[in-house]
C-alpha cells in the first residue's frame, strides 16, 4: 500500500485501529501536545500522525455523516468528493422504487453510497480504484454483510461482466461517481483539497465510457459536478440537480429504468432539521445511518433545456411584494420561470434568477426559493448606496446581488462610516438587494423573511 501522506497503512493494524478509536474528540489547538503524549507512550511517529490525521478526517466528516462518522476510515480527496449521508439515502430509495436489488457501486470512494443502500437492505458491490480509498470503503463498509468491496478500475469490472456489450443481469443496477479531481494536486495541497476537473473525458471513468453503459439498457444513476455544461447532459436521461441547506451539492444523470418518466430536468431541495435537544438520547441501530428527518421540496419538468416555461419579464416595475431568490438548483436546472409561474410570481429579467410576487403563499410555498419583503427600491450607485446608509444610519449592511459586477465585501467598506461612533444600542443592520434589470441598476432595501 502506498506512503503517500493519505495512507491508511498505520491504522488498519489492530494497534492502529484501537488508538484511533481511543481519540479524544479532535482539538487543533491540542493536537500537537496529544501527538507528543502519544510518541512519549511509545506508539511510532507514522501510526501517532496516521491516527491524528484521522482524527482530524473524522471531525470534518461530521458534517456529511454525522454521528457514523465516529466508526469510519477517510482520506482527504475521499472526503472531498464524497456524498452526503442524506442524499446518499435518496439514491438508494430510488434504487430500490425502481425493483432493484443488487448495487454496482463503480467508483464507491469512500462507501457512502454503497453503505445507503447496504442500509436498505440492497446486495452492494463496491468497487474502487484507488488503493487507500478502497481500504477506507472496506472498513467503513464491514457492519454490511450485503456489501463487498473490489480494488478495481469500473472498466476492468465492466470488461470481466461485458457491462458494455449487453445490459447488466436482471435485478442489477449501476452507480457511478467519476473522479473529478487531480490526484497530483492532492498531493500537493492535502488541506486546500484536489483541484477539480471540468472536462469529462479526464473524469475517472470519462463520460464517454458512462454512456457506453447506459447505451446497454441497465439502470444507471451517474452523480457529477453541478457545474456541468447543459450541453453535455444526454438527451435521454433525466437530470436531477440537488442541494442541502441551500448548498448546491451534485447532478445526478439518471438512465432506463431509474429515469422517471416525463421528467427532464429536476431540482431537488434537502433542508436539514432543527437540531435534537441535547437531552434527547440517539435511539438508531449502531449499523445503520442516523435518521434523517430531511425536508425536502422538488421541482421537475418534461422539457429539455432552453425549451421550458417562458414568462414576460417586468422590468423594474414588477420589484414589488416579495423578492424570491430560488434555490440553487433550480437555477441550475433552468427552472426559475416554472417556479415563479408555480407561486404566481412575475420574471424581473429574463437573464436574472430573482422573481417577485404580491405576497406570500403558505399554501404554495415549499421551500424552493428563500423571500425577501421589499421596503424600498431605488437607482443603483455606489454614491447612492452610500447616501442610503447614512440617511438610515446603518451600521452592519448585508449584500446580496446577481448580474452585477461588485465584490461585497469591499463594497460594505466604501458605504458604511468607517469608523462607528454609535453607542451599541444605536446599531442598525441592513440587508439590499443589488441587481441588473434591463439596461437599469438596482437596489432593493429588503426584510428577510
Amino acid at each position: 500500500m502506498s506512503s503517500s501522506p493519505d495512507s491508511l497503512t498505520p491504522v488498519l493494524t489492530p494497534e492502529g485501529w484501537e488508538l484511533v478509536n481511543s481519540l479524544p474528540p479532535y482539538d487543533p489547538s491540542a493536537s500537537f501536545g496529544l501527538n507528543e503524549q502519544l510518541r512519549r507512550e511509545g506508539h511510532p511517529a507514522e501510526r501517532v500522525a496516521a491516527a491524528l490525521t484521522q482524527s482530524r478526517l473524522r471531525a470534518e466528516a461530521r458534517g456529511k455523516f454525522g454521528d457514523f462518522a465516529d466508526r469510519m476510515l477517510f482520506t482527504h480527496g475521499g472526503l472531498q468528493q464524497s456524498t452526503r449521508l442524506p442524499v446518499a439515502a435518496r439514491h438508494a430509495q430510488r434504487f430500490r422504487a425502481a425493483g432493484l436489488d443488487r448495487v454496482v457501486d463503480l467508483g464507491c470512494g469512500l462507501g457512502a453510497d454503497a453503505l445507503a443502500a447496504a442500509s436498505l437492505g440492497l446486495s452492494v458491490t463496491a468497487v474502487e480504484a484507488e488503493e487507500n480509498t478502497a481500504a477506507a470503503a472496506t472498513i467503513n463498509l464491514l457492519p454490511f454483510p450485503e456489501a463487498k468491496v473490489l480494488h478495481s478500475t469500473a472498466e476492468s469490472f465492466a470488461s470481466t461482466y461485458e457491462l458494455t456489450r449487453a445490459a447488466a443481469p436482471r435485478g442489477w443496477g449501476l452507480w457511478l461517481d467519476p473522479a473529478r479531481r487531480d490526484p497530483q494536486a492532492a498531493e500537493d495541497s492535502l488541506r486546500s483539497g484536489p483541484t477539480r476537473l471540468w472536462d469529462p473525458e479526464s473524469f475517472s471513468p470519462p463520460l464517454s465510457f458512462v454512456l457506453e453503459l447506459a447505451r446497454t439498457g441497465t439502470p444507471m444513476g451517474v452523480k457529477l459536478g453541478p457545474g456541468l455544461p447543459h450541453d453535455l447532459i444526454p438527451a435521454d436521461c433525466e437530470a436531477e440537480w440537488v442541494s442541502v441547506d441551500g448548498d448546491l451539492v451534485e447532478v445526478v444523470l439518471w438512465f432506463n429504468d431509474l429515469a422517471r418518466p416525463g421528467v427532464r430536468r429536476a431540482a431537488t431541495a434537502l433542508q436539514s432539521p432543527p437540531p435534537p435537544h441535547e437531552s434527547q438520547p440517539d435511539q438508531h441501530p449502531p449499523n445503520s445511518p442516523p435518521p434523517q428527518g430531511h425536508r425536502v421540496a422538488e421541482l421537475t419538468s418534461s422539457t429539455d433545456f432552453g425549451a421550458g416555461l417562458e414568462l414576460e419579464p417586468s422590468g423594474s416595475t414588477g420589484l414589488t411584494g416579495v423578492l424570491h431568490e430560488p434555490d440553487p438548483a433550480v437555477i441550475r436546472s433552468e427552472l426559475v420561470a416554472e417556479l415563479a409561474d408555480e407561486l404566481g410570481g412575475r420574471l424581473l429579467d429574463g437573464h436574472i434568477a430573482y422573481f417577485c410576487t404580491d405576497g406570500t403563499d403558505p399554501g404554495k410555498e415549499r421551500g424552493l426559493s428563500r423571500g425577501y419583503r421589499i421596503q424600498e427600491v431605488r437607482p443603483y450607485s455606489v454614491k447612492a448606496l452610500k447616501a442610503w446608509a447614512a440617511e438610515e444610519a446603518v451600521t452592519s449592511l448585508e449584500i446580496k446581488k446577481r448580474g452585477v459586477d461588485i465584490i461585497p465585501e469591499q463594497l460594505r467598506q466604501q458605504v458604511l462610516p468607517k469608523k462607528q461612533t454609535r453607542r451599541r444600542s444605536a446599531r442598525h443592520h441592513a440587508t439590499v438587494v443589488i441587481t441588473r434589470l434591463g439596461e437599469e441598476r438596482v437596489f432593493a432595501v429588503v426584510d428577510p423573511l
